[in-house]
């Protein structure tokens, strides 16, 4: 199942840019011909595909696949790029747009697991969790000792969302639980949540200096990039726990690296990084008030699967001519 060759040409041909569960593969080849690049965790090269795009009706694709205008251009049957994931920035819209192909995402499905992911950072940070762990892996944990590896309390903090969408509210929602004073920063203020669960809109000035823990939830685009940067940095407070699960080229990490080595603020929980994947000599993984993770935000076994049928179903609606359910509209 690697060509158009051969195959019925009623039939609509798909590539998945990585191996997918038998299950989501059947949903598709009860209509489609399904071309699957079979590695999980490795893109496939851009030689492939340009290949395949070339023959493809339908693109099964993920955040970390660069779907750009060269490739596009490529494309001579393409109808569908359905991507299993919220943020669509690694797929040129306009180039899609000028050929008339549809575009569609996963918004939704996610929130709820990467606002648990969210809070396990910033809780995993601010209790120095992963300092714990390498002190039990080197045989370096000694008598119990007053002030040994005291991190910073969670409960009547005050919590600063920026970016207040889906994903901010559960954020925010799970704070009420540990009694924090939930303030937030966006684009547009949102009354009936303030209403829910008592947060409080601020400027983000405001939001830098006064909170104790800042989660990042904006979505990335041009105006976002380099959001927090060297001067937001030096806004917040040196006992501040910087949280990003939203995406890495929001952050300038070179300011966040000088940030946390001098002291600046407390600590880091990262899930997403400016260039991925990164490795075991990037500079803030040599700090020790950094709890990093290689972007599982929405990984969790239900959401996954959840994710991977909602871009399958988008694929088999856009094929059909029918309307997406979560199509990307400029």
């Amino acid at each position: 199942m690697d060509g158009r060759e051969g195959w019925n040409v009623r039939k609509p041909y798909v590539f998945l840019t990585r191996k997918m569960p038998d299950g989501i593969v059947s949903m598709l080849e009860k209509e489609c011909v399904v071309s699957m690049w079979e590695k999980e965790e490795t893109p496939p090269p851009v030689s492939r595909l340009e290949e395949e795009i070339q023959k493809a009706d339908a693109v099964f694709c993920n955040v970390s696949d660069n779907i750009n205008k060269s490739l596009i251009e490529k494309a001579e049957h393409l109808k569908v790029i359905a991507t299993m994931a919220v943020g669509y920035n690694n797929i040129d819209i306009k180039a899609a747009e000028k050929k008339n192909i549809r575009v569609a995402h996963t918004p939704g499905v996610l929130s709820e697991t990467t606002a648990d992911l969210t809070f396990t950072l910033l809780m995993a940070t601010a209790r120095r969790v992963p300092e714990g762990m390498d002190v039990i892996k080197n045989n370096e944990w000694g008598a119990w000792a007053p002030f040994f590896l005291t991190g910073q309390d969670i409960h009547h903090a005050r919590l600063g969302i920026i970016g207040m969408g889906r994903i901010g509210e559960l954020v925010a929602k799970r704070g009420t639980g540990f009694d924090m004073d939930i303030v937030y920063h966006n684009r547009s203020r949102k009354p009936e949540m303030e209403k829910a669960i008592g947060a409080r809109f601020m400027e983000m000035d405001e939001l830098l200096e006064t909170s104790d823990y800042i989660c990042v939830q904006t979505p990335y685009t041009e105006e976002t990039h380099h959001l927090i940067n060297k001067q937001a940095f030096q806004k917040m407070k040196r006992n501040a726990i910087f949280v990003n699960t939203s995406r890495g080229p929001i952050v300038d990490e070179d300011a966040l690296y000088e940030a946390l080595n001098n002291g600046e603020i407390q600590g880091a929980g990262l899930d997403v990084f400016e260039n991925e994947p990164i490795r075991a000599d990037h500079p803030l993984l040599s700090l020790p008030n950094v709890t990093a993770l290689p972007h599982i935000g929405s990984a969790s076994k239900n959401t996954r699967w959840k994710m991977a049928e909602m871009t399958a179903n988008h694929i088999l609606q856009g094929i059909r001519g029918e309307e997406i359910d979560h199509e990307v509209k400029r």
